[in-house]
């Protein structure tokens, strides 16, 4: 399996674990997974995570201030902000308010590394 697979796959598997009304970053999923740094990258998993059928809820994940940088891959203008939305999260202006709150940090939730 090439290297970037056997990544994104980790990242879809840390993905699948947010809880229903929670977020994380971009860069909080690539430091559990051991590549700080690589928040771009997780990025790039979850835009390719749009090809596959088994329910990747990649509109958990937004940047490191809340904000919505991967709408564009939801197919429409405000779908990743109305999937956040019908699970209870705060949106204004392509930005979780209460992100802080609702902040889901794997490195802290999971106890199992990749």
């Amino acid at each position: 399996m090439p290297r970037e697979t056997d990544f994104f796959q980790k990242v879809y598997d840390v993905v699948r674990q947010i809880p229903y009304g929670r977020a994380t970053s971009y860069g909080a999923v690539a430091e559990y997974l051991g590549s700080k740094g690589s928040a771009r990258m997780v990025g790039w998993a979850l835009n390719s995570s749009k090809y596959r059928l088994d329910g990747i809820p990649a509109h958990r994940v937004v940047n490191r201030q809340g904000l919505l940088t991967g709408k564009r891959a939801f197919g429409g203008q405000n779908t990743m902000r109305d999937l956040l939305v019908s699970e209870g999260i705060q949106v204004e202006n392509d930005k979780i308010l209460n992100f802080n709150e609702i902040f889901w940090d794997p490195s802290q939730e999971l106890r199992e590394g990749f």
